[in-house]
């Protein structure tokens, strides 16, 4: 059976006891693939299209990733940030120019990629509502180029601004850190974290990650467990 290959930043990463309770999403995935499929999880902490690229994280993947397996690319994030020149992209500039590197890369090498926007962030205004988005023309640009290349695309980012919006400041700590009685050891104190997400969470943007592989049908649905599968799981997480 294929293989997932992830490239992605720290949302996804994998993450040990250090950054507990940090969790990624890929870190969670396999609770809702067939037990044949495996992750390889290359995602990692603070990188955007252009570090991971420039880092030679993507070459590592292209080095291993074999006919049928599939390329998931998740940023957004770490684009972003216009104080960092290592890592800022203009989302309709070097971001859209990126993502068609990650998506002919994965081609080359007959392999299926697929895109998936970034979730959002957990910052809410004075009033309790959900802030106008983080992320939004990234967003747009990758849809952008998933259309350009005819790319599936996974809209976690709308997603997540739902369930963030249903679940209000309060209860989004449920599924994203929250400081305080989180062990979180390198957070210096009084930083709170908008960003990251606890075991509850991963699961429950991977069961939508899921949900959005068994829509798009075909070789992207046979990854998956039956979605009554997938509903029980996040039933518990609730």
């Amino acid at each position: 059976m294929a293989a997932i290959y992830w490239a992605a930043d720290s949302t996804v990463q994998y993450n040990s006891i250090l950054t507990y309770p940090q969790t990624g999403i890929g870190q969670m995935m396999h609770l809702f693939l067939k037990p044949e499929v495996t992750v390889c999880n290359h995602a990692i902490n603070g990188r955007s299209t252009k570090s991971f690229l420039e880092q030679g994280r993507l070459a590592a993947i292209e080095e291993k990733i074999q006919p049928e397996d599939f390329l998931f690319i998740q940023f957004g994030h770490n684009d972003e940030k216009k104080e960092d020149p290592l890592r800022f992209t203009e989302p309709f500039g070097a971001y859209s120019d990126n993502l068609k590197i990650y998506i002919e890369t994965a081609r080359k090498k007959k392999a299926y990629p697929v895109l998936i926007t970034p979730i959002e962030r957990r910052r809410f205004d004075a009033n309790g509502n959900l802030g106008p988005g983080e992320h939004a023309e990234y967003v747009k640009a990758m849809k952008q180029v998933a259309k350009e290349c005819d790319v599936p695309l996974i809209d976690l980012y709308t997603r997540s601004r739902e369930l963030l919006s249903k679940l209000g400041p309060e209860g989004a700590k449920q599924i994203y850190i929250s400081v305080g009685p989180d062990i979180y050891p390198n957070f210096p104190d009084g930083k709170e974290d908008l960003t990251h997400l606890c075991v509850r969470g991963a699961i429950c943007y991977a069961s939508y990650i899921a949900e959005g592989l068994k829509a798009l049908g075909g070789r992207y649905a046979d990854l998956v467990l039956d979605l009554q599968t997938v509903e029980q799981v996040r039933a518990m997480q609730q």
